[in-house]
């Protein structure tokens, strides 16, 4: 298994192959993304390197900035919010100071997201409210799961960023089949060749387990699935538009969530 500091390496290599490669394009989209992600990696890995107490901030802060996104897709109130993101928050620090309670903590955010609609009596729109807001506990307190990862955390978000980009990019050129209703534009030719590159990439960082390899190839498909479904009831193309040339937080971690899920459950 790499550890964090023996990922640093490829991790730089990555970039400097991107960064080559979109000035060769000379297109500016692919720039902007780039510069993204040269300086979301550096930071993304010194909160992994500082282990528990890093990834735990890092993961709580985007836990709140997935819940802004989130309520403003499926139009909760302030309150619906900021129930949510407290929820969130809890869980992530319950998982780092006292992991063995993270199921009770988890129950306590669900009574707490039911209670807002309830005793607000909202009958019209509580049960859409409640909907919502138990779906987002269980989607984005999969970053709980990330606290006590270590390494592998950070390899499946690797493997599981380079499957997006391959699968994008191969179903563009080789086309096909759609994988999905929900998301017309990806191609079951880009999401098997994604998957490939997912496992290739697993396999390169010695990380390469049964478990993981059904997390990238099916987990992270299904992601960006269920936030394409999310998306598209709410009539949005992107779940944000503060980072450039991405969109927002959601749209760069949907397959992360999921497939994270799928190694939590598989174990």
């Amino acid at each position: 298994m790499t550890t964090v500091a023996g990922l640093v390496p490829y991790l730089g290599g990555a970039l400097a192959v991107g960064g080559v490669a979109v000035a060769a394009t000379r297109r500016r989209e692919l720039m902007v993304r780039w510069c993204v992600w040269a300086l979301g990696v550096p930071l993304v890995t010194a909160a992994f390197w500082l282990g528990p107490p890093g990834i735990a901030v890092l993961t709580a802060v985007v836990g709140v900035v997935a819940v802004a996104e989130f309520g403003g897709l499926l139009r909760l109130g302030p309150v619906d919010r900021a129930v949510l993101g407290a929820a969130i928050v809890g869980l992530v620090l319950t998982a780092w100071l006292a992991p063995e309670e993270v199921l009770r903590v988890a129950a306590a955010g669900a009574l707490a997201i039911a209670g807002v609609p309830l005793f607000s009596g909202d009958a019209e729109h509580g049960l859409r409210r409640l909907g919502a807001g138990l779906l987002g506990l269980v989607w984005l307190g999969v970053l709980a799961g990330l606290v006590s990862s270590g390494a592998l955390g950070l390899v499946l978000f690797v493997a599981v960023s380079i499957a997006d980009i391959v699968a994008y990019a191969a179903g563009r050129r080789l086309g096909g089949p759609q994988l999905s209703p929900l998301s017309p534009a990806k191609r079951w030719s880009g999401t098997l060749a994604g998957a490939a590159a997912g496992l290739f990439t697993l396999a390169v960082l010695s990380s390469l387990t049964w478990q993981a390899a059904v997390a990238v190839a099916v987990g992270g498909p299904l992601g960006d699935l269920l936030e394409s479904m999310v998306k598209r009831g709410a009539r949005a193309k992107d779940a944000g538009r503060w980072l450039p040339g991405s969109g927002g937080i959601l749209d760069r971690i949907d397959s992360l969530l999921v497939a994270l899920a799928v190694l939590l459950v598989l174990g």
